[in-house]
């Protein structure tokens, strides 16, 4: 049955004030010679924070967090290299080093017109990622090798050397290599369209894989709402991604992405944060299409990340922080920041300190004329802000949904494997200390005092403060803090259900089915969530398979099952699952959605109504809501065209007033649109009232 239901075990709202961190908030203001506003009085919250334990967004994988390295950077090796990302918490690390990767062969370690630094080879890269504790990711060299030379590399390092190297991706952004203009990434195949990519990943994994089984294939694939997505290419019938997922998806293991979102300055591509997660939905909704059933089994990596504006500056320390958790709480299993020692290319000063634009975690060491980068391998402010993250969980723990009522906080939580639960709490705002209250549902705080964490202005590194008092928590301002709170005894007797997969779906129903659960559950209950931490009861069953009713069609719904045992304490979430109900396919009318053609921040699109009713319409109005919210309509013809928000309203123009009964006539109007990220189709449209189907 569907059931609105507000989740069960919300507690009372927990305060923590920080005597400590009160004290270094001083302090911190001082360094920075300014005086923020006060958000209110001491013990009045100016943001509120939800945590829903219920909602589980995914476990963290053992290479949730990676950084890249690069064959030009001497001191990619260095011990004190492996010690610092051993204490950050880095599980994987990315090599030979982005383009380089299309150059770079392996077997004599060349990269011809390219540096090569001495004591970069692939030995004691691996040397360095076994002293970090962590696992290689690998380009295969698409650009200028071949599938012979890829899988000798997998030989040598799996048969050979042992080294168990799982992550292979097959190029490195080889859309750059020219098909769509821009050209910087090597490639010697003449023909140099999506579908020759695709090509020869099929070589390439067959060749690998018949080494060592074991692998998992990388695709290279172009990350919605940027340059090149959406472009069609010359003599190409679609654009990258449809282009190559259509044929590889029966082969591949994961997809690699890139984000670099830019902006004037570092605080701007901190915004931009907010765009990922409608990406990462729209390379899933690509994968969905073409892997079907397989789509579970194929993960996606980011691979590279970075702003590309103010690098070495504190916002960017913090964008490092919520970039990573944000894409990780979207599907993700890998994030890797670009890069470990990278550079400086310019000088500017931001919050009071020198910022070199270097990419790298860690100083290289370097000037710019007479003003010159901290000693070699000090660490920039991003390598603190995702050295943060070993405060908010590691590998095996559950990250779990949660919200903030302010735009200036972001907020991240994960319920750890001990059963803790931490909180990072992300103040965007240079100038103000926020107070921030937690709401936690389906977890009861314990009544020790929590462990509180910081990184702060006038702090030189990730910092345990003393929890003491009872109030708000302090947020300084452009500071990332975690509070990590220990459960009350007493939890549930039974593990978390399985990964739930749909079985089937139409326009208003979807069956979900999972594995039980360890134990002896009594039920399981099946949540869908509705928004930041929200959630809403879809149904109860003591089956291991529910089948959902009510849902409107043509939506998107992620849901997590959780299981109940007898003395009524509810288990750990399920693993999400995300599925769509179908629009109805017996509605008395249709429309067929189709972009034309696409760029990156723009399109054109045409839409076809039919009456497929007994009777004729004189008169039509279609409405339809966009998926994404950067997504409108900029100008329109062969109708009447208006949007509010996401909703978007058309009217005939009179001369195509009227629609002949069963599919006698049509009308088609046109329209230019633009879209800040990802340029989802929408799925749902109402003609005259009525629901249609979609082509």
């Amino acid at each position: 049955m569907l059931l609105a239901h507000r989740p069960p075990g919300r507690t009372r709202t927990v305060r923590v004030l920080t005597a400590a961190l009160a004290c270094a908030l001083t302090t911190a203001l001082a360094v920075a010679d300014r005086t923020p506003a006060a958000a209110d009085t001491a013990d009045t919250p100016d943001v509120e924070v939800s945590v829903n334990a219920a909602l589980g967004l995914g476990t963290l994988d053992e290479a949730a967090f990676g950084v890249n390295t690069a064959i030009w950077d001497a001191h990619m090796n260095d011990p004190e290299v492996a010690t610092l990302m051993g204490d950050a918490g880095i599980g994987a690390m990315r090599y030979p080093g982005g383009s380089y990767g299309d150059i770079y062969h392996w077997e004599d370690h060349t990269a011809p017109g390219g540096y090569v630094a001495p004591g970069t080879g692939f030995d004691d890269f691996m040397g360095t990622v076994r002293a970090t504790g962590a696992q290689p990711i690998i380009i295969a060299n698409y650009g200028t090798g071949t599938p012979e030379e890829a899988a000798e590399w997998v030989r040598y390092a799996n048969i050979t050397r042992g080294y168990g190297a799982k992550y292979w991706e097959i190029g490195n952004e080889i859309y750059g290599n020219g098909h769509y203009g821009a050209g910087w990434e090597a490639d010697d195949h003449p023909d140099k369209s999506p579908a020759e990519y695709a090509r020869n990943v099929l070589a390439y994994a067959e060749a690998m894989r018949a080494v060592d089984p074991s692998i998992s294939i990388g695709v290279v694939l172009t990350t919605p709402g940027d340059w090149p997505d959406g472009i069609t290419g010359p003599g190409d019938s679609a654009d990258w991604n449809h282009t190559v997922l259509s044929m590889v998806a029966d082969t591949i293991d994961f997809a690699v992405v890139h984000s670099y979102p830019g902006g004037a300055t570092a605080d701007e591509a901190l915004d931009r944060v907010a765009r990922l997660p409608g990406q990462l939905r729209e390379v899933r909704r690509q994968i969905d299409r073409y892997a079907g059933d397989r789509s579970a089994e194929i993960g996606i990596a980011l691979t590279e990340v970075n702003s590309n504006v103010q690098q070495n500056s504190r916002p960017n320390g913090l964008f490092a922080a919520d970039v990573y958790m944000t894409a990780l709480e979207n599907g993700v299993f890998n994030v890797d920041w670009w890069n470990t020692h990278n550079g400086p290319t310019e000088v500017n000063e931001v919050d009071g300190e020198t910022d070199f634009n270097d990419a790298g975690l860690l100083s290289s060491g370097g000037c710019i004329g007479d003003v010159c980068q901290p000693p070699l391998h000090t660490p920039f402010h991003p390598y603190y802000g995702i050295k943060s993250l070993t405060t908010l969980g590691g590998p095996g723990d559950t990250m779990v949904a949660a919200s903030s009522s302010s735009d200036e906080v972001s907020v991240h939580a994960v319920h750890r494997a001990d059963g803790d639960l931490s909180v990072m709490l992300i103040n965007k705002d240079p100038d103000t200390a926020h107070r921030a209250d937690i709401d936690y549902a389906s977890f009861t705080p314990g009544p020790g005092a929590p462990v509180v964490h910081r990184y702060a202005r006038g702090d030189t590194d990730v910092t345990r403060v003393a929890a003491a008092g009872d109030g708000p928590q302090i947020l300084p301002p452009y500071s990332i803090t975690t509070i990590t709170v220990s459960p009350q005894s007493g939890g549930a007797a039974v593990g978390a259900p399985g990964a739930p997969r749909l079985t089937g779906a139409d326009s208003t129903t979807a069956t979900v089915s999972w594995p039980a659960a360890d134990g002896a559950p009594v039920a399981y209950e099946v949540y869908e969530r509705t928004g930041g931490a929200n959630a809403q009861l879809l149904g109860t069953t003591t089956d291991t398979s529910l089948t959902l009713r009510n849902l409107p069609p043509g939506t998107e719904h992620t849901v997590n099952v959780l299981a109940r045992d007898a003395a009524g304490h509810l288990s750990r979430p399920s693993e999400p699952l995300t599925f769509a109900t179908t629009s109805p396919r017996d509605s008395t009318c249709l429309v067929t959605y189709r972009v034309d053609t696409s760029w990156s921040s723009g399109f054109v699109a045409s839409v076809t109504v039919s009456n497929l009713g007994d009777t004729p319409i004189n008169g039509w109005t279609l409405d339809f809501v966009w998926p994404a919210t950067g997504q409108s309509v900029q100008s329109a013809w062969n109708a009447q065209v208006s949007g509010s928000g996401t909703r978007v309203h058309a009217t005939d123009t009179g001369g195509n007033a009227l629609l002949a009964p069963a599919g006698g006539s049509t009308a088609t109007f046109g329209f230019v649109g633009a879209n800040e990220a990802a340029n989802p189709t929408p799925t749902t449209f109402t003609l005259n009232g009525t629901v249609c189907r979609t082509a």
